[in-house]
């Protein structure tokens, strides 16, 4: 469960009722604990449930992890294959 402080805030700013504004929180902290890992594999997945090819979907998350909110280390396209395919 999120701090109090935290969900009567989303709940005075949105609207949502306080349950729902728990959920949300919890799923946005949970997004941004995933690891490198993780997430490599989940947008490897939803991309490829799209039909994108590896070439373009690994420069895709490369550029992705860039822009996360703590960075991740650069990787090559060969380490983002071994969390892929190990």
């Amino acid at each position: 469960m999120p701090e109090q402080m935290l969900v009567d805030h989303v709940v005075a700013s949105t609207g949502l009722t306080p349950a729902e504004a728990a959920r949300v929180i919890d799923d946005v902290l949970a997004f941004h604990t995933e690891s490198v890992e993780e997430f490599v594999r989940r947008r490897h997945a939803q991309l490829k449930t799209y039909g994108a090819k590896n070439d373009e979907i690994f420069a895709r998350i490369t550029q992705e992890l860039a822009g996360r909110v703590v960075a991740a280390p650069q990787l090559s396209e060969r380490q983002l294959r071994r969390m892929i395919y190990g």
